[in-house]
């Protein structure tokens, strides 16, 4: 009998160890680092692969109506009338004074239809309750009217690309402070032949300088501020967005060509 109790605490001891063992743990300093920590240059992220997360906070939206289709990479979102995606905000986005921002489309042209892109409510912007916002329309397959609202200012005018021929693109706008110029770019170069009032941002008449997003709240995604429950027009003709939207991207850094190239040629 002392020998078997002997032999039954052995096994036990030994299932113990075992079950408490942690198998295959790398060795220290060989951990999984996050490739866009928090107070990194990359401020809000949404993959938009089967969920709707943003990667840099791990944030999930508030609200999230549009179902998910194959996109430029892995998955993307598929937007539909009067819905949008509600982020509770663009992480530390609001703190940025230069900025870029890259996302990929696929959409086919709808003749009358003004689509928005998403929003960055800010309520202290009269009509338009947005800080930044972007609207499309007058599309063909070879051209659209891009809006941008920038604080107090619209950057408008054609472009004279084939955002809507049923493709995926690469948009990314990219604004320096220092300058107070936005350059575009169309699948991974640099636009050429903007007009002044597309890329020359202002403020009493002088280049703006460094942006204020410091009052900012709600992202909205996929629409404008009245598909995000959010204050702002209410008008019929603002729509939201019915194409498939990839790789949101918001940076507190003016992008230079090489990245926004290595983001296109990566699928990024």
């Amino acid at each position: 009998m002392k020998n078997k109790s002997y032999l039954l605490y052995a096994i036990l001891i030994a299932l113990f160890t075992g079950g408490c063992q942690k198998m295959d743990r790398p060795v220290l300093g060989n951990y999984v680092k996050d490739a866009n920590p928090p107070g990194g240059p990359l401020k809000f992220y949404a993959a938009f692969d089967g969920v709707d997360v943003d990667s840099i906070r791990a944030n999930f939206a508030v609200d999230n109506p549009l179902s998910f289709v194959t996109g430029i990479t892995g998955k993307a979102i598929k937007g539909v009338d009067n819905k949008a995606i509600v982020y509770p905000s663009a992480n530390d986005f609001k703190t940025v004074t230069s900025f870029s921002m890259a996302f990929w489309v696929k959409n086919t042209a709808q003749a009358g239809r003004t689509e928005f892109l998403f929003s960055l409510v800010d309520n202290t912007y009269g009509w338009h309750n947005s800080a930044l916002f972007l609207l499309m329309e007058n599309q063909t397959a070879t051209k659209t009217t891009m809006k941008l609202g920038l604080m107090d200012q619209w950057l408008e005018g054609d472009f004279q690309k084939p955002v809507f021929d049923g493709s995926w693109h690469q948009i990314v706008y990219v604004y320096d402070q220092v300058s107070s110029k936005m350059t575009y770019y169309f699948d991974g170069a640099a636009v050429s032949g903007m007009t002044a009032t597309q890329t020359d941002v202002k403020k009493s008449g002088s280049g703006r300088g460094a942006v204020d997003f410091s009052k900012a709240n709600k992202l909205i995604i996929g629409g404008w501020n009245k598909h995000g429950s959010a204050t702002g027009p209410a008008d019929d003709w603002i729509k939201s967005f019915t194409g498939s939207l990839d790789q949101f991207r918001l940076y507190g850094k003016a992008l230079s060509a090489t990245e926004v190239t290595n983001l296109y040629n990566s699928k990024l």
